[in-house]
């Protein structure tokens, strides 16, 4: 791998590259407070399409922004995800939402719980928002992958990009967007491979040792992010490509087919560069691809994108993506090739920017204030507010002092942050308890502890409950009567069983997984079930219990070795279950 960088420190590397976006492209603005490029307005009103993730992934996301394709872009750090925060300030803040807003996002899970927990939030606000996960590398198999890596997202999602853009610009609904995108997406398949791994700037640098690739090794599968590929293997050029369009062609192999392309179809290829690979050599790779596809499968691609769309650094591979063409039914002028071929005015894009454009250069764009106070809309339920601070601040009391006993779980089997995160959120949220205003509205009640939790939470666990209470928040607001009115047992059941679902499309968590799911599952079944607080509280605290000696589908205990884990239950399945108790102890006062 190459080391060396001309920018070492990261933070300046990111930032300085974002600054730089507006300056190739007048048509668009940087919020570097926020990572956030946007589109300036340009006098049409169109459904806005908003992308993003790690850094180090360039012309993606950022210079992708432009009349035509993307409207905002959230940038997080080098190959890690922006936090919820920013992508909340781009939807709400940076770009236009009256007729609605689509989210797109690889299938990583930091990309997919930030931008989700941004989407319930923007959701919860009233605004009519989407949002996609494209999962398209074909790199690991369904039974390697399991619920951990199987598709990913990778290159293919430029696509889904591109067209959901040009429809978008041509005055399409939010619903017409979403749809098509998600057609696109489920048609797509992608695989990438690499010579070599990458180097962070601003990492140090660690002698190659086994793990690095040895003359003429080639690992199939890379990630996106410079993770570990499905194989290595030390083959040709035309050896690997016949591999790689096996994974993704091969209809045989039931463990790694997930596209059904023949030669009866149309289909878009796009070879992508990695970052390392030169112009030169690139074109050598597309000419093989394209031949290959003519020879093995009889497909001959109606279009052939290549160059350099979604990078690793300076990545020395290339992916392969293959879209299988669908009707979109939307007529002429939006077919998908009409809409993959509209022009796009995008700095990372192919199409070159207007001379109109040009004479924007300059133009100040509108001072928005930076970090803006949502304002909270109110409903028509009612509640006791004396009563939910008594019965809340007992729960979460009892959260608080369980907190040594849930890190301790942690340290077993993670990496012992569960119960000071828990903590965290519990005293802030008390606090708030202590000075907040009385409000009889239990939306308003409800968003006022959200704020506290997206604010002091973090972690893969500050993301599940920010996006479980913003999409109970919107439950609520759902059932809002025309008059007031108390709410009751069934509307909080409703409510709870909707944001469960909601939750269910940021993560695969079942029960069974050995995590919280466990007891936040039984809870709102049983509460829908039967309206009795009592009963879906022992519900929550049995599926607790039942995570001790549950072996792990999902996070960082799947990776835990010898038998600690077997003695204790889930640390936050546990903290939940804790919290809930405590509830029901503040409902019997």
């Amino acid at each position: 791998m190459s080391a060396k960088h001309f920018l070492n420190d990261p933070t300046h590397l990111v930032n300085t590259a974002l600054l730089s976006i507006p300056l190739t492209n007048p048509a668009v603005s940087c919020d570097l407070a926020n990572k956030i490029i946007y589109r300036k307005p340009n006098g049409a009103s169109q459904v806005s399409v908003i992308s993003g993730g790690g850094s180090g992934h360039e012309p993606s996301f950022a210079s992708f922004v432009g009349n035509g394709l993307l409207s905002g872009a959230v940038a997080g750090t080098i190959f890690a995800s922006p936090s919820a925060e920013q992508v909340r300030r781009c939807i709400l803040h940076r770009v236009e939402k009256d007729k609605g807003v689509l989210v797109v996002v690889m299938n990583y899970t930091g990309d997919v719980l930030n931008f989700g927990m941004a989407v319930e939030k923007a959701r919860a606000s009233g605004i009519d928002v989407d949002m996609i996960v494209v999962g398209d590398d074909a790199g690991v198999g369904r039974e390697k992958g399991g619920k951990l890596t199987v598709l990913e997202g990778i290159a293919g999602t430029v696509l889904v990009q591109k067209i959901a853009g040009a429809l978008a610009a041509k005055g399409a609904s939010l619903k017409e967007v979403a749809d098509v995108a998600r057609l696109i997406a489920e048609n797509t398949v992608s695989i990438g491979s690499s010579l070599s791994h990458v180097h962070v700037p601003g990492r140090s640098v660690v002698e190659a040792g086994d793990d690095e690739l040895k003359e003429g090794e080639t690992e199939i599968g890379m990630g996106i992010h410079n993770e570990a590929g499905s194989e290595r293997k030390t083959t040709d050029l035309p050896g690997l490509v016949t591999t790689m369009l096996a994974h993704c062609l091969d209809t045989s192999d039931k463990d790694r087919n997930f596209s059904d392309m023949s030669s009866q179809d149309e289909v878009v290829l796009l070879v992508n560069n990695l970052g390392g690979v030169s112009v030169l050599e690139l074109g050598g790779i597309t000419n093989e691809v394209v031949e290959q596809l003519a020879k093995n499968y009889k497909i001959h691609p109606v279009r052939v994108l290549a160059g350099t769309f979604m990078t690793s650094l300076n990545g020395l591979g290339f992916s392969i993506s293959l879209l299988k063409i669908q009707d979109t039914g939307l007529g002429p002028g939006k077919t998908t090739l009409e809409l993959l071929d509209a022009p796009a005015e995008a700095s990372g894009w192919s199409a070159a920017i207007a001379t109109d454009t040009w004479k924007r250069q300059g133009e100040s764009t509108k001072n928005e204030e930076e970090g803006g106070v949502d304002e909270i809309q109110s409903s028509n339920l009612q509640l006791d507010c004396a009563f939910a601070k008594s019965a809340l601040t007992t729960a979460l009391d009892r959260l608080v002092k369980a907190e040594p006993e849930i890190t301790n779980y942690d340290t077993i089997v993670g990496d012992g942050d569960c119960g000071i995160g828990l903590k965290r959120g519990a005293d802030a949220i008390l606090k708030l308890l202590e000075k907040m205003k009385k409000t009889d509205d239990a939306v308003v009640f409800l968003q006022n502890i959200i704020q506290v939790v997206e604010v002091t939470m973090d972690g893969t666990s500050g993301a599940l409950y920010a996006i479980f209470l913003n999409a109970l928040a919107h439950g609520l607001r759902q059932q809002s009567p025309k008059s007031p009115e108390q709410i009751t047992a069934e509307i909080w059941g409703k409510a709870l069983e909707s944001s469960l679902q909601a939750l269910n499309k940021y993560t695969p968590a079942q029960p069974g997984d050995r995590t919280l799911i466990d007891a936040l599952h039984p809870f709102v079944t049983t509460l829908c079930q039967t309206g009795d607080i009592q009963a879906a509280t022992q519900a929550a605290d049995e599926g607790s219990k039942r995570t001790r000696g549950m072996k792990a589908s999902l996070g960082r205990t799947v990776y835990v070795g010898g038998d600690g884990w077997q003695g204790v239950p889930d640390p936050g399945a546990y903290g939940l279950a804790e919290l809930l108790l405590g509830l029901s102890e503040g409902f019997k006062k």
